[in-house]
């Protein structure tokens, strides 16, 4: 039953795909009003989150942020169809990544630096991957949770892979760094999904006590590669820019906790000045530190 529904969705995505964009928001619009009016999807979560993130905030502005989070997160699902069938030249256009990242990523290539990239669900970072593909001299692979669904992972593989990005499987990361090792390139992980509460380091995140993805710096500190920071910046409705920073030059020589205290730090920061664009519907704090739990 699931592959024929799979069969009957695929034409409809590839439409919505080459919706001019004008026509893409209008459709954004309606799935906002069902989304948020008729469905209420995931509201109590948005909700309570962003209470227990901006307790200074009065209710009104907590409520303009939920609105607009929806606004942009209707936006975001049908962006991502976008990149089945857009341009290299509108893609850079929509996302561009700034002049100064795009320097630092051809001379860490020049001097023949592997770096590992690190980043939050916040903006689009689908179409950031995209831009990065496009436009710097490293090899893009990104780490990623393969879907049970055969159908649906082939059509996300599909859309991440158009620009050249690779993918590799979460499980498999540092083993395939490993292989890799010869190659100049950069590795992206996404490090404010929700990791086991005995496996985490517990930071201090919006206010709360928040378990921390740390394959990030482990991964980082095996390899030996320079941390960057990759943040997304929703300018106006469909454009983004992208920007670049060292964080860790050599994360082997960092005390343990540093590389991963520092991300977060940086993610918390862009949240804080953008906070419609980050995923509010994601049960970020599900998990409840023990005395077993590791600190920093």
């Amino acid at each position: 039953m699931s592959i024929i529904f799979y069969y009957l969705l695929i034409p409809v995505v590839y439409l919505i795909s080459i919706l001019p964009f004008p026509l893409l928001y209008l459709l954004s619009d309606v799935f906002f009003c069902l989304l948020y009016y008729v469905v209420g999807y995931r509201k109590k979560v948005v909700r309570q989150n962003l209470a227990n993130a901006f307790p200074e905030k009065t209710a009104a502005e907590r409520e303009k942020i939920r609105r607009d989070f929806y606004r942009y997160f209707c936006d975001l699902f049908l962006e991502t169809f976008k990149t089945l069938t857009i341009s290299k030249s509108a893609m850079i256009k929509h996302c561009a990544l700034t002049e100064e990242s795009v320097a630092l990523f051809t001379r860490l290539h020049a001097e023949g630096k592997s770096v590992v990239l690190v980043m939050g669900h916040k903006g689009n970072w689908e179409w950031a991957g995209n831009t990065f593909s496009i436009l710097c001299p490293q090899q893009l692979y990104v780490v990623y949770h393969p879907l049970a669904n055969k159908h649906y992972n082939g059509l996300m593989y599909r859309m991440r892979t158009r620009f050249g990005t690779k993918l590799i499987a979460m499980q498999e990361t540092f083993r395939e760094m490993v292989k890799l090792k010869g190659e100049i390139n950069a590795t992206a992980l996404i490090a404010d999904q929700s990791p086991r509460p005995d496996n985490a380091q517990w930071l201090t995140f919006l206010q709360q006590d928040t378990p921390v993805f740390t394959g990030t710096e482990r991964i980082a500190s095996k390899m030996n590669y320079p941390v960057v920071y990759v943040s997304v910046t929703r300018i106006k409705r469909g454009y983004y820019t992208v920007s670049a920073e060292v964080l860790v030059e050599s994360p082997a020589l960092e005390p343990p906790g540093n590389v991963t205290a520092l991300h977060t730090a940086r993610l918390e920061a862009d949240i804080v000045r953008q906070p419609a664009t980050w995923l509010w519907s994601h049960r970020r704090w599900k998990h409840k530190r023990t005395n077993t739990t590791a600190t920093a």
